[in-house]
This record gives structure tokens, C-alpha cells and sequence, in this order.
């Protein structure tokens, strides 16, 4: 059995509470916030025995296996590195930390401490993609030529809001624009040639992105974000014997479609259950009952390389966090 604790109390840690009921052998039994009525209430809505007040006492839970980071992004280092620091593995929310520096001093805490420690970007353990990312490798498509992809909600968000708070990593490019960059990643790698434009809001952060991303292999990635208007959330993976199309949300696709150069379509549908969170907290699961200290998946060198990448498309569109 893997005793999960889940720091942080909001909709997405609600999310995963439900779907890790899916998980074979994992027993949710802690939670902590920073406040002891956050924390009771989530434990109350949650069936979870025990709830504290604190990230510190949560992460001196002994009893814990893995804890669960779901805090806001400009939380994240100092959440992940207080369980670190107690022993704790640690799943941590996209994106990782804010900027490519304090995500390198997360992994070299985890590291030296040696802890278990993987960015929760569940689509790279989605099985869907996983499929997708083998017919790639199969060759299916031949050889990849271009990566499209956009995520874009409608808003508005009031400006208290954190989308719209420098302060908390707002901005469309770390909440939304993380999953066409990490897809491009996983199928291109990291690119030689970084180019984006973004429409800032008052409050300095990126309310409508572009970004082109070259490669010296010919290969182009032509990504989108925004949170001015709602977008298809799909993704088309081209190739020079052919296409892959994932409908929305491309990043947990509910099917996939083979346009093979001279074929007929072949839609290839997912067998999916709960929201898809599942499949990560599966993989932790693995790692750990493995003696791993990171995922094959979700490799420590792949969370830094696109973290590196958003520094550079911010840097270009001129968004910096205080």
C-alpha cells in the first residue's frame, strides 16, 4: 500500500483526491494547507483521517510515502522543497517552479537527499499519448515535420485574480501554454531556434501567446496560448508519411486519428476512466515500489529542458516574475 498525502486544498487537489481512488493500493491519509479549517474541511470532503495546519507538519508525517504538491506555481518550490527536506517523495504540480534556477535546486535537493521527485505533467503519462508516442517511434507518420498545438480559455479573469497576478506566476504561458511546449518536447526535443510575441496584460503577464519553435532537423513547432478566448485545445502531429490529430484536450484525448500517406483514417479510441490523473499517481506508484528516484516518463533532464524553454519564449515576450 502507498500512503499518499496531498499538500494544498484547491480544485485540482480535489481532482486528484478523486481520482486516486482509481489507483489500485493507494490510501489517501493526510492532507495540510495553511490553515487548519482548509486542511479539516478537505479532509471532511475527502474521507481523509488526518489534517494538518501546516505544509511543515504535514511533511513530518512519518507515515507518508509520497506527498502530492498542488499549491499555486509560485508555491511550488518552497512547498516541494519543505517535504524534500523531511524525506518525503514529492509529485509536484506543472509547471514545476516558476523560472529554470530554483527547478534545478528542487532537483538537486531531491538528489542529494535521495528522494524520490516527478513533475506532475500528466500528460506524458497519459496512455493515449504514450500510444502516440510510439507510433511516432514506429515510424507511422515517417519522420516528424511539425508539432501544432494551442490551449486557450475564454476569461476574463477579474484582475485579482491569479492568472493575472505576476506575483503568483500568472499569465497564460506557465497555466496553460506548458502543455503545447512539453508536447513539442516529447515528440522534437529541444529546439535550436525560439521565436514568440505575446499581448501583455496591465499586470505584465501574457494574456494572448504565439510561439515558433525551429529546429535544425527542418521540423517546426507552432504553438498557441492565451486566456482571451477559447481555443480548440487540439494538437496535429505531422509527418512525411503522414499525420496523427488529437482532438480536444489533445493533452488527455479521448481518441487518436492515423492519416497514413495512402490509407484510409484509422481512429484509434482511449480507454480511459476518471480524469486522468490516475495514470500519474500509477506511475509514482511504480517508481517508488521500483526503488526509483525519478520517472522514465517524466525524467527529471525533460522537466528541466522546458523549463528552460519557457524562460526563453518569456525572456522574448517579456514577462518576469518579482
Amino acid at each position: 500500500m502507498t500512503r499518499w498525502g496531498i499538500l494544498a486544498t484547491g480544485h485540482i487537489a480535489g481532482r486528484f483526491a478523486e481520482d486516486l481512488r482509481l489507483v489500485p493500493g493507494a490510501e489517501l491519509v493526510a492532507v495540510g494547507s495553511r490553515t487548519a479549517e482548509s486542511a479539516e474541511r478537505f479532509a471532511s470532503r475527502h474521507g481523509i483521517p488526518r489534517a494538518y495546519a501546516s505544509w511543515t507538519e504535514l511533511a513530518a508525517d512519518a507515515d507518508l510515502d509520497v506527498v502530492y504538491v498542488a499549491t499555486p506555481h509560485a508555491a511550488h518550490h518552497e512547498a516541494a522543497l519543505t517535504c524534500l527536506r523531511a524525506g518525503r517523495a514529492v509529485l509536484l504540480e506543472k509547471p514545476f517552479t516558476l523560472d529554470l534556477a530554483t527547478s534545478v535546486e528542487l532537483v538537486d535537493a531531491a538528489r542529494a537527499a535521495g528522494v524520490f521527485l516527478m513533475e506532475a505533467m500528466w500528460m506524458r503519462t497519459n496512455p493515449e499519448v504514450r500510444r502516440v508516442c510510439e507510433l511516432v517511434a514506429d515510424g507511422a507518420i515517417g519522420t516528424v515535420t511539425s508539432v501544432r498545438a494551442d490551449f486557450g480559455v475564454a476569461g476574463p479573469f477579474p484582475p485579482e485574480h491569479r492568472m493575472r497576478a505576476r506575483t503568483l506566476g500568472g499569465g497564460a504561458l506557465l497555466d496553460l501554454g506548458v502543455y503545447p511546449v512539453s508536447l513539442a518536447h516529447l515528440l522534437l526535443g529541444v529546439p535550436q531556434h525560439v521565436h514568440a510575441w505575446a499581448k501583455l496584460s496591465p499586470e505584465g503577464v501574457d494574456e494572448n501567446t504565439g510561439i515558433v519553435l525551429g529546429y535544425d532537423s527542418g521540423a517546426v513547432a507552432t504553438l498557441g496560448c492565451g486566456m482571451v478566448g477559447a481555443t480548440p485545445v487540439v494538437a496535429a502531429i505531422t509527418g512525411t508519411g503522414g499525420r496523427i490529430e488529437l482532438p480536444e484536450p489533445f493533452f488527455r484525448p479521448g481518441s487518436v486519428t492515423l492519416h497514413r500517406a495512402g490509407a484510409e483514417p484509422e481512429t484509434i479510441p482511449a480507454d480511459l476512466a476518471g480524469g486522468g490523473y490516475q495514470y500519474e499517481a500509477l506511475e509514482v506508484q511504480r517508481c517508488l515500489a521500483g526503488g526509483l528516484l525519478e520517472s522514465p516518463l517524466v525524467p527529471h533532464t525533460a522537466t528541466l529542458e522546458v523549463m528552460a524553454l519557457l524562460d526563453r519564449i518569456r525572456t522574448r515576450i517579456g514577462v518576469d516574475y518579482p
